[in-house]
């Protein structure tokens, strides 16, 4: 799959963990999955994600706290504004920012969604997935990839 890329490339070549869940999950799941992306952050992993959905955003937020390498999956194509923060990181070499989607897709959709979970899960090394509602779009891709043998973890 194509993608286009703001930061440091070289993080690409690092042992990668996508993380993903569902927009909606039981508040047990949140709890671990701040417990999850703390431990991530003490342990240096990078992580790839979409950092979408409310437990994602929060991931991110923890994460940015440590000097771990992250990936930002978008789905959309980029907008001319990062944020400062996100602009800070990068200027440390610990972010890297990626989209299949060229600049004229500004709305995040289902497809957009779908697209950039499949690039995010195909340069990952290992899945871990907080929540997948039943049949959701997050389930039915996890079952794809453990169809394909790609290690995928769950937090529930």
């Amino acid at each position: 799959m194509v993608y286009y890329s703001k930061g440091n490339m070289e993080l690409l070549n690092l042992h990668k963990v996508a993380f993903l869940c569902s927009r909606k999950c039981p508040e047990r799941i949140v709890i671990r999955s701040y417990e999850w992306a703390i431990e991530q952050r003490q342990k240096g992993v990078c992580i790839i994600s979409g950092f979408h959905s409310d437990i994602e955003k929060d991931v991110l937020y923890f994460l940015l706290k440590g000097n771990q390498p992250i990936i930002i999956a978008l789905a959309r194509g980029f907008i001319n504004d990062i944020e400062p923060e996100l602009r800070r990181q990068m200027n440390k070499n610990r972010l890297l920012i990626i989209t299949p989607f060229e600049e004229d897709i500004k709305k995040v959709t289902v497809d957009t969604a779908n697209l950039r979970n499949r690039l995010m899960l195909e340069l990952a090394d290992e899945i871990v997935v907080a929540y997948a509602k039943k049949d959701g779009n997050v389930d039915r891709l996890v079952q794809e990839m453990t169809a394909s043998g790609k290690p995928v973890k769950t937090l529930s």
